[in-house]
């Protein structure tokens, strides 16, 4: 037997820290339990969100149906050799706390993406990535839930189609796949990923030659801590606009008109824009409105001031992304899934 939790509050399980309220709530960590609230969810029809740690989604105040927190843990090493291991992560280990665990472990590869809030689960969603490196570059496969089979599958690099900020999962067949257990290939030799231009500074600044994991992480960190807030400092989903990628002409015509343009060559021949500095140079960065605003360290990221909601948060977002398009004629894409759509 299961027993769900109704009219639940899902507060403390979204990192813009909004007042949500679910119709009915259940954490589960066995695959008996997941199928047990899967039957329910499908006898009833009831809506369902899958929830992690809540850091990359903009919920609103009342969620029908059901909501299924996946709460599996462990870590465990599958397969090791002189130069990289195989570590499969329960989805309900905690991303960053993880990115720790491997370093006590001495395997390298994921440094770069320390400190994102969230559950490891949650990360191949997104294909997260951060300082020159994407989830997907240390990625090996994964099990899900497949809800049409009724049965765990396993999904390669391939199935997965990564992409940026992209997979099956977010575009490809949103709703089928329940992330169960997340298996990467990583490095027992350390070769460092400086290829984020920010960081490879920072790293020279501090004065260190030859940089092993920790200083990356270290440094990764504190860069991260200087320009976002934590979320429960302030309420926030990290970066909250897509980086644009836009075609070299396009890129070319808007560095004639801003010189101080800040964008870097994709490697699908594509550049990609900052766009926290299109955001800050129209003029949003620090912005305050009543209940949620632009924060003053980084204008990609938008923030609760302590009585935010979803429609409050969208309807900034709506203005920025009008500003910015009559500005430099680009179009920003909302990183975060919001739900209910």
């Amino acid at each position: 037997m299961i027993a769900w939790i109704e009219n639940a509050d899902l507060s403390a399980k979204n990192s813009l820290g909004f007042q949500v309220t679910a119709e009915r709530f259940i954490a589960v960590e066995t695959l008996e339990h997941l199928e047990l609230a899967l039957k329910d969810v499908e006898q009833n029809n009831w809506p369902l969100l899958i929830l992690g740690g809540g850091s990359n989604l903009v919920l609103k105040s009342f969620i029908p149906g059901a909501v299924i927190g996946v709460s599996l843990r462990g870590i465990n090493v599958l397969a090791d050799n002189e130069s990289d291991a195989i570590v499969e992560v329960g989805a309900g280990e905690n991303w960053h706390q993880f990115i720790g665990r491997l370093l006590e472990m001495g395997l390298h590869g994921l440094e770069n993406l320390a400190l994102i809030p969230g559950n490891v689960g949650a990360a191949p969603v997104q294909n997260i990535g951060a300082y020159g490196v994407e989830l997907s570059d240390c990625f090996h496969s994964l099990t899900a839930y497949d809800r049409e089979r009724a049965e765990l599958v396993q999904l390669s690099k391939k199935d997965c189609r990564f992409g940026y900020r992209d997979s099956l999962f977010k575009s490809g067949e949103p709703g089928r796949y329940i992330i169960w257990q997340v298996r990467f290939k990583l490095s027992t030799v350390y070769s460092p990923n400086l290829s984020y231009r920010g960081l490879k500074d920072y790293i020279e600044q501090q004065g260190i030659i030859s940089p092993q994991s920790h200083d990356v992480y270290r440094a990764v960190c504190e860069i991260r801590q200087s320009k976002l807030p934590t979320p429960d400092q302030i309420g926030n989903v990290g970066s909250f606009f897509e980086n644009p990628l836009v075609p070299e002409s396009t890129y070319q015509q808007l560095k004639q008109q801003f010189p101080d343009l800040i964008a870097h060559p994709d490697s699908s021949g594509f550049y990609k824009l900052a766009a926290g500095w299109l955001i800050d140079q129209a003029g949003w960065k620090g912005y305050k409105a009543a209940k949620v605003g632009v924060y003053d360290k980084q204008a990609l990221v938008l923030i609760n001031l302590g009585e935010g909601d979803a429609d409050s948060l969208l309807k900034l977002a709506k203005s920025i992304k009008e500003s910015v398009l009559q500005k430099f004629a680009v179009e920003l894409r909302i990183e975060p899934r919001i739900y209910p759509a």
